[in-house]
Parts: C-alpha cells; sequence; structure tokens
C-alpha cells in the first residue's frame, strides 16, 4: 500500500509514522508512506497557500491553485483509489472503515489548516472525507497520522500474530476484554482464574462476557 500525504507541516507527520509498527512495516516493504510540502506548487514569491475567505469571516483558508497543481501532478504517477480530506465535518473513523480502506492500493490525504481549504477542491478532487472525532485540530497532520496508522496496522503480514488484530476494540462490534500478564498477583490482585486454566473454550467465553459487559457500560450504542 502507498499513502501521499499533502501537508504543511511534514515534519509533525515524520515522528507518529516513522517509529513502531508503521515503520516495521515500511522496513518490510507493506507500505510507502510518502510527505509533500504543499509550499512547493505555491506560485506566490512568498509560498503562500493561503488567502482570505470570500465574504469575510475570521481565519484563512488555503488556496485552490496549489492544492490542484499538487493532486494533478500525484494522479500523473499514481492512480488513486480515494481521495482523502481530515476534516471535523467528515464521517467519523471507526474500525470497519480502517479495515476497508486497508484493503486499497493507492491512498491520497489531504491536511487542511487554518480555516480549511477551498469547497472547489473538495468538490472536483476529494473523493472521501474524514474525521476522527467531534472537536477542531489546529491541522490534519495528527488526524492523518492518526487514519494511516489505523489502516497501515491491519494490513496482513504488518503483525507479528495476525489475529491481534483480530481480537482489537471494535473488530467484532464490542469493546475488548480485559488483559493480564505475569504476575499473576499484584498488589493483592489476582489474575482470574479462568485465564490461567488453559481451558481455551472457558477463556474465550470469559473474554465474549467480558467484552459484552464492558460495552454495555461504555458503548451501548455499539449494541444497537
Amino acid at each position: 500500500m502507498k499513502i501521499d500525504i499533502i501537508t504543511l507541516f511534514p515534519e509533525m507527520l515524520e515522528g507518529p509514522l516513522g517509529h513502531s509498527i508503521v515503520k516495521r512495516a515500511i522496513n518490510k516493504g507493506l507500505a510507502e508512506v510518502r510527505f509533500f510540502q504543499l509550499r512547493d506548487w505555491s506560485n506566490d514569491k512568498h509560498n503562500r497557500v493561503d488567502d482570505y475567505p470570500f465574504g469575510g469571516g475570521a481565519g484563512m483558508v488555503m488556496k485552490a491553485e496549489p492544492l490542484a497543481a499538487c493532486i494533478d501532478e500525484l494522479c500523473q504517477t499514481t492512480n488513486y483509489d480515494e481521495i482523502i480530506f481530515l476534516t471535523p465535518d467528515g464521517q467519523t473513523l471507526n474500525q470497519n472503515m480502517a479495515n476497508e480502506l486497508s484493503l486499497k492500493n493507492n491512498l491520497l490525504m489531504i491536511c487542511g489548516h487554518y480555516k480549511g481549504i477551498d469547497q472547489r477542491i473538495r468538490d472536483l478532487y476529494v473523493t472521501r472525507e474524514i474525521s476522527i472525532g467531534d472537536y477542531v485540530l489546529s491541522g490534519g497532520e495528527l488526524a492523518a497520522a492518526v487514519l494511516a496508522d489505523s489502516i497501515i496496522r491491519i494490513i496482513p503480514g504488518v503483525l507479528g500474530d495476525e489475529s491481534s488484530a483480530l481480537s482489537d476494540s471494535f473488530q467484532d462490534g464490542l469493546l475488548d476484554a480485559p488483559c493480564y500478564t505475569r504476575p499473576a498477583v499484584f498488589r493483592e490482585l489476582s489474575v482470574p482464574e479462568v485465564l490461567l486454566s488453559g481451558h481455551d473454550a472457558k477463556i474465550s467465553a470469559w473474554r465474549h462476557e467480558q467484552s459484552v459487559q464492558k460495552t454495555k457500560e461504555r458503548r451501548p450504542d455499539l449494541l444497537q
């Protein structure tokens, strides 16, 4: 999979996407992540990529020309399955969406900044708009890092044990069950005996029961 990201601040993405599971995926050749500095496509002598909004109001808007020039150039060499704009008014990211996007070959992500991007770019190029939650960030970089990580980690071969991703929260519509490791007793709190029993069927049943109970308590909307 190849993920290209258009951004004003590539350094914000280099850290989150340059370590841990994502880095291993890149080193294995299972994923490629590239960052493109939007200012390189500015036709302004000061490399500006924003301007005042028509109609007045606070904030600046990212201009259509540099974004279009950048997207057009990238599309000459890559056939993107999706062109994604990270925005608070997009569809909320969930596990099903991450699963779907992990099956794609090429993704292009656009990180907004300031007040946002010119609507005409959204109309002409963007195929999907995604939000990571009902709140506003300073820019789309952190959201792009979250989305990229959620996608890359479930590409087959990325995790050492592929069944690990299948037991994550939300994969089966439930929150994950509690998990424990050594020691068996910590500050007088013991690991549930069933997990020490070695009985796979009982352990599986216990984990499912715990998942259902936690989901009822914390995210009853998922059970609907």
